[in-house]
């Protein structure tokens, strides 16, 4: 292990990261392995695009918690500003300060406007947050759901990802004092802009292969039976090959496995499924599409699969 990883308690390789995520439940391919490492190493954010619920956030927390860092979440949203991201002044207590100041008879103007704006005063956002490493740890910086900000938001970003310091007028610029590790995610709702992307290390979460979904499931619901934890996901694969408005993600096989469990279901049947959909599939159309006979007709076919392969 070289004297950085030492130093910041970092995982010293891909196998290593591959382990950390997987001791918190996080089941990740070689790519992703390889990309949080470089991320880690290099110091650079780490950009992550995908459909919803493949598990883009979860990096985030997972790492906040084997790290030990503290996990710092901004949610992005349409019309989110400085003022929310950043900092704002706490304009309540600072007219209380002048008030009380005026009524006391000791109005000094310029010690005044000093004081209420000090960092006594200052409400501090993500952003800044972000740039304080209490202990020496940076703390894991989520910057959740881009896409749904606009561009001048993602202008303003760029100047924060650049350098890690912000300006804030009454008290000058406040740099990081160790980086944050900084994790941005997009559902790709819109195309984020190039010049930020640069700045970051780029991977796209796809939907994992049926034995790590598998894999998934076990760890994170290990109470599950195992014949239902392949039904399930048989089925989910099966889904996601059609035409549906929003394939099940991850995070709604999980909650599929976990509703089955609380039924007693230890394996699929018609009625079941039917009854459940509405845990696996969002979106009305989507369940009209799937629900009775299509249903019945994915259950047979998985079934058979899982029953040849049981006899080879």
């Amino acid at each position: 292990m070289d004297s950085s990883s030492k130093k910041n308690g970092l995982p010293p390789s891909i196998d290593a990261v591959a382990e950390l995520l997987k001791s918190q439940g996080y089941i990740a391919d070689r790519a992703l392995s390889t990309v949080v490492f470089l991320a880690l190493k290099m110091a650079r954010p780490l950009f992550l695009e995908g459909e919803a619920g493949v598990g883009k956030t979860e990096i985030a927390k997972v790492l906040a918690e084997a790290l030990g860092r503290r996990l710092i979440r901004l949610q992005c949203y349409e019309g989110l500003d400085v003022n929310a991201a950043v900092y704002e002044w706490n304009y309540s207590a600072q007219m209380i300060e002048i008030r009380l100041a005026e009524a006391s008879g000791e109005l000094d103007r310029e010690r005044l406007g000093h004081d209420i704006f000090s960092e006594r005063f200052l409400t501090k956002r993500p952003l800044l947050q972000a740039l304080e490493a209490p202990k020496g740890l940076a703390p894991v910086l989520l910057i959740d759901e881009l896409d749904r900000t606009d561009e001048a938001f993602e202008a303003f970003l760029l100047e924060v990802l650049s350098d890690f310091q912000v300006t804030i007028p009454e008290l000058g610029t406040i740099s990081a004092v160790e980086p944050p590790i900084v994790v941005i995610t997009s559902n790709r709702t819109r195309e984020v802009h190039d010049a930020l992307k640069r700045r970051c290390l780029y991977h796209w979460v796809g939907y994992p292969d049926a034995e790590r979904e598998i894999a998934i499931i076990k760890a994170r619901r290990p109470d599950a039976p195992a014949a239902l934890a392949r039904e399930v996901v048989s089925f989910v694969q099966a889904l996601r090959q059609g035409e549906l408005y929003k394939s099940p993600g991850v995070a709604e096989t999980l909650d599929w496995v976990s509703a089955l469990h609380e039924l007693d279901a230890v394996s699929l049947d018609p009625q079941t499924v039917n009854d459940t959909l509405g845990v696996l599939l969002k979106y009305q159309d989507d369940i009209v599409r799937m629900e009775g006979s299509e249903a019945k007709r994915i259950l047979d076919q998985i079934k058979a699969e899982i029953a040849t392969m049981s006899r080879v």
